[in-house]
């Protein structure tokens, strides 16, 4: 699979950015950073795995279920913990937004398996790493979820508060969050209103077996979906170079053909077992989290959001109810095109300003030291 070639810019570049007109600029810091420093990203390998390998032992999940976590050395004390969506991987999804994370710390980008998908072994993989972080100079990270990701870190988290054992982390980010089924197809028997609603309905159809021919229509689904955003070639060429719009593309369609049959149905099969918001709201779950948190929704959910998401719905009502300091807001791109959903890539800089917001936020707590 293609790789992407990126590397942090010098933290004196970064700093000096701030005064530079947006894009175009940092299109040429990250141009100038991969001359000056080599890329440092690597998969990590956990010095603490004793949940995940407790998992292993007894049979609970295989080999094939584990995820995969690149990690990229920064320069700060916070380090940011990202799980995507079903496609593309992490590490793709935060291309252009990696700067802004390696400021704070370091960065893990959480890979899903491509061969399948275990949600226990997921959140062992997340408490050992999670563990290890604060057993390293008492690293509290962010957890930043996007879409189907953020789905598995609200179970994470909800898991955690039934058990009464709340994880150490510095803050909670949600990006377009899609945590149940309910907010793709509300309504399993009628046609699906969005692409993703289409792309993911033929795997909920009760029936002895999936047909593998729907993987391959759920891939046309999901590469109409990346094309669409990369279709504007002028306003890309302001956010990054022509050879990282050809890498950047070679690696998402690269993950999106690499899912086999057994990867796509697991996955769609853990978030139809991730339970609606609505479902707990409750005094004994809620909150799931006491760290800040920022929930972000673009403007222009509604191609893959569905009318009457449960999850939206929560949000909008009562997100303090949820995580007892947060803020709730909508990404928009006012005079260009309308911010999509989880859209990182080709509207990091209408998204760069409220996370860059948020870790200042985070950074400026004065927490009590890691137990």
């Amino acid at each position: 699979m293609p790789t992407l070639t990126f590397s942090p810019v010098p933290a004196w570049l970064f700093q000096f950015s701030r005064f530079a007109p947006p894009p175009v600029w940092r299109t040429l810091l990250r141009s100038a950073g991969r001359r000056l420093q080599p890329r440092r990203s690597a998969p990590l390998a956990p010095r603490i795995r004793r949940r995940q390998e407790a998992l292993l032992a007894r049979g609970a999940a295989g080999p094939q279920h584990r995820a995969a976590i690149i990690r990229d050395p920064g320069r700060g004390v916070t380090p940011t913990i990202v799980l995507g969506g079903f496609v593309p991987d992490s590490s793709e999804t935060v291309f252009l937004l990696r700067d802004l994370f390696l400021h704070q710390g370091d960065l893990y980008c959480v890979d899903y398996p491509r061969h399948g998908f275990n949600l226990e072994l997921l959140c062992a993989q997340l408490d050992d790493l999670v563990e290890e972080l604060a057993l390293r100079g008492g690293q509290r990270p962010v957890v930043m979820g996007v879409s189907f990701g953020a789905g598995l870190v609200l179970e994470w988290l909800r898991r955690h508060r039934l058990a009464g054992d709340p994880p150490v982390l510095r803050g909670v980010v949600i990006v377009s969050p899609v945590a149940c089924v309910e907010d793709l197809l509300p309504d399993a028997a009628a046609k699906p209103t969005t692409l993703l609603g289409r792309a993911i309905k033929p795997y909920l159809v009760e029936r002895t077996a999936v047909d593998p021919l729907v993987v391959e229509k759920s891939r046309a689904i999901f590469i109409k979906m990346f094309e669409a955003g990369a279709k504007n070639r002028a306003s890309l060429r302001g956010i990054m170079t022509a050879g990282e719009l050809a890498g950047l593309r070679a690696a998402v369609l690269g993950t999106i053909r690499g899912v086999d049959f057994a990867g796509a149905c697991e996955r769609v099969q853990t978030l139809r077992l991730l339970p609606p918001p609505t479902s707990y709201f409750q005094l004994d779950v809620l909150p799931l989290c006491e760290a800040p948190a920022l929930i972000l929704y673009a403007e222009k959910e509604d191609s893959v959001i569905a009318v009457g998401s449960p999850t939206r719905r929560a949000f909008a009502a009562a997100h303090r109810a949820y995580f007892s300091s947060s803020e709730c807001r909508v990404v928009a791109n006012p005079g260009g095109a309308q911010v999509q959903h989880a859209s990182l890539i080709f509207h990091s800089a209408n998204f760069r300003p409220v996370l860059a917001g948020f870790f200042r936020q985070v950074r400026s707590l004065r927490l009590p030291l890691a137990a």
